[in-house]
């Protein structure tokens, strides 16, 4: 799978979401069709997400660990490859140097 390396058209809330004490953030993006999307990082960390909708995550950079609710088993995700969550669910995930993704909402 290519990196998503730009987003055209689209309109970027300015004010970051900051997540666990600054160990995500993200900045929300629309573009012009009305989908959303989010653009962030997340830093060192063990961290545990809960999802309302169902969520694609696109690494751009960097690499993590995932586990999905339900799941005992750990995977793996690097630059170029996604995971998909689940809607009204959570996943935890683990990131040793800094993780830059795309989250797509839907």
């Amino acid at each position: 799978m290519s990196i998503t390396a730009t987003l055209d058209g689209v309109a970027v809330t300015t004010q970051a979401n900051v997540y666990f004490d600054g160990k995500c953030i993200s900045h929300n993006v629309q573009f012009a069709d009305g989908v959303k999307k989010s653009v962030g990082v997340i830093l060192p960390a063990s961290l545990t997400f809960n999802t309302g909708a169902p969520e694609k995550m696109e690494g751009v950079a960097g690499s993590c660990r995932v586990r999905l609710k339900g799941e005992r088993e750990w995977k793996t995700y690097g630059a170029g490859e996604t995971f998909a969550v689940p809607p009204d669910s959570s996943f935890d995930i683990e990131v040793t140097d800094a993780y830059h993704y795309i989250c797509h909402y839907g």
